[in-house]
């Protein structure tokens, strides 16, 4: 294993960014919704930050409950535990970063996503920031089609609720949030489109 995925895991590229523009340097308490097997959090894990996740998979919480132990020598299984974003198990104003990667576009219904947003939002403190990834039908508008409850069928095939790029802007301004980042998407050759949504909670 080189150094570099030892230090960072199979981490999400646009988390990877942020990290290397020292975004979140001074963002101690961190949790990861859908956190999976922790794959975004070996870095601050061995940086001894304050990690959490929630999963709806109870296998995937045994898995980065293992991780953390093996990364931080430390027994912080509490820290991780089966849980979903419109539930959020936590005090709100609680941490300094929150991350939401592949998450959101499985929310079933817009009252779905706004619930799961809502939650997400509400454990962030003042001055935290939201990394999120999402599909989104930003430059596929055209190619998808349209099954109800805002959710789509793209041409890969999947079923995924979307965003448009007014749909973001909207929601930061909903939440009184600053986009300290541009949006970008990523095109897949017209099969799909990710997005990743930065913000910081004034």
């Amino acid at each position: 294993m080189n150094n570099l995925q030892a230090l960072f895991g199979n981490i999400d590229i646009y988390l990877f960014d942020q990290l290397l523009k020292c975004t979140y340097n001074q963002c101690h308490k961190i949790l990861d919704v859908g956190c999976g097997g922790g794959r975004n959090i070996v870095y601050f894990l061995q940086q001894r930050h304050d990690v959490y996740g929630i999963d709806p998979n109870p296998d995937a919480i045994v898995a980065v409950r293992e991780l953390s132990v093996m990364l931080t020598g430390k027994d912080t299984a509490s820290n991780f535990s089966v849980g979903s974003a419109e539930t959020m198990p936590f005090e709100a104003n609680t941490f300094d970063l929150v991350i939401c990667s592949a998450v959101l576009h499985f929310a079933q219904s817009k009252q779905h996503f706004e619930a799961m947003l809502t939650g997400i939002w509400q454990v962030l403190k003042p001055g935290g920031y939201l990394f999120a990834r999402l599909a989104s039908n930003i430059g596929i508008e055209s190619l998808v089609q349209p099954l109800g409850n805002n959710r789509y069928l793209l041409p890969d095939g999947s079923e995924r609720f979307l965003v448009s790029e007014q749909d973001l802007m909207h929601y930061t301004q909903k939440l009184n949030g600053y986009l300290h980042e541009p949006i970008k998407t990523t095109n897949v050759q017209n099969l799909r489109c990710m997005t990743t949504w930065c913000l910081q909670k004034l």
